[in-house]
Order: structure tokens, then C-alpha cells, then sequence
């Protein structure tokens, strides 16, 4: 679900809700319990994910980007849904300070389009290294449309993490 605030503009700057419960619970049936806050400051060119947790307990998010600008991505990587394998992009930044809902189950990433970027997550649950997984952004069989112009930025996990297709054979992915 995407989170487009009304911002309220006047010679001080602007104000806004970034995030509303009651809207959320409305678009979507669901409420986002606030485990933790991250906050991730990346560079041009750095491809962060996509990342997913197991499920249960899972972990759903909700990211803004508050400096900067991303393309950011959500996949669904539910064996079982009928989405599966699909992927959807959106940009966020500083001026439309749109909200994403990720859902539990899917995986998330994002692509550094300005010089830095600011991307913070509210999250349903805590980080646990046990149960957190990744998916190659770059999977040919994914084949997300990325606006690269150079080589990503990408940690030695993302780079390591395997296809979808993989991690399916392995029995990494959620299912719905």
C-alpha cells in the first residue's frame, strides 16, 4: 500500500502525518505493531535487498525515505500466491514523502538514486539474524527493471544471497 500524506506548506516549511494507523488499518485490514525503527543512509548507487523474513512471526514494514530519493521495491516472494514471483516499484523521496506497507511475506529492496538517501523503516518485529533472508536483487529471473547506469553498490550478503529460484528449491521462502 502506498501512503501519499497531505503536506501542509507555509513560509516555516512543511508539516505532515507521515504515518496514520487508522488509515492503514482502512486501506488494508491490517495494523502495523512497532517493534523497531531503522534507519539506513546510503550512497548513490547502492542496491540494498531484497530482503524477507520467515513467516510467522514475519515482519511487516513501513518505509519512507526523509532525504533523498530511491527507487524502491516489493517482492512477493509467498509460495502459493497467485502474485508470486511479481514485483512492483515505487519511487519515494524527500518531496512526496510517500509511505510504503510491505506486508509480512514479502520482500523489500531499494536502489539509491540521489547523491545519498535517508530511508527509514518502522517494523513489525525486531531484527533477528535467524529468521532474516535475501533474494539476488539482481536475479535474471526477476528481472526488476533497475535505472542503473553503473555497477551497484551491493553488500557481500546481498551478493551472495541466492535467486528466487533458488531459495525456492532450498525451501527459504514464506508461503501464504
Amino acid at each position: 500500500m502506498l501512503y501519499t500524506p497531505r503536506i501542509h506548506r507555509d513560509p516555516r516549511g512543511d508539516f505532515l502525518e507521515s504515518f496514520r494507523a487508522a488509515d492503514l488499518r482502512e486501506a488494508t485490514g491490517s495494523s502495523l505493531e512497532l517493534a523497531q525503527i531503522n534507519c539506513s543512509v546510503s550512497r548513490r548507487g547502492v542496491l540494498r535487498g531484497i530482503h524477507f523474513a520467515d513467516v510467522p512471526p514475519g515482519q511487516a514494514k513501513y518505509v519512507m525515505c526523509v532525504a533523498g530519493e530511491v527507487l524502491d521495491v516489493v517482492v512477493d516472494v509467498r509460495t502459493g500466491s497467485p502474485t508470486f514471483g511479481q514485483w512492483e516499484t515505487v519511487r519515494l523521496d524527500e518531496v512526496s514523502r510517500c509511505g510504503l506497507y510491505l506486508a509480512e511475506g514479502l520482500g523489500h529492496g531499494f536502489l539509491t538514486l540521489s547523491e545519498s538517501a535517508t530511508v527509514l523503516y518502522a517494523c513489525s518485529t525486531g531484527y533477528d539474524p535467524a529468521r532474516e533472508h535475501g533474494i539476488h536483487p539482481l536475479d535474471p529471473g526477476l528481472a526488476i527493471d533497475w535505472p542503473l547506469t553503473d555497477e551497484p553498490i551491493l553488500s557481500a550478503k546481498d551478493a551472495a544471497a541466492p535467486t528466487l529460484k533458488q531459495a525456492l528449491d532450498l525451501g527459504m521462502l514464506p508461503s501464504c
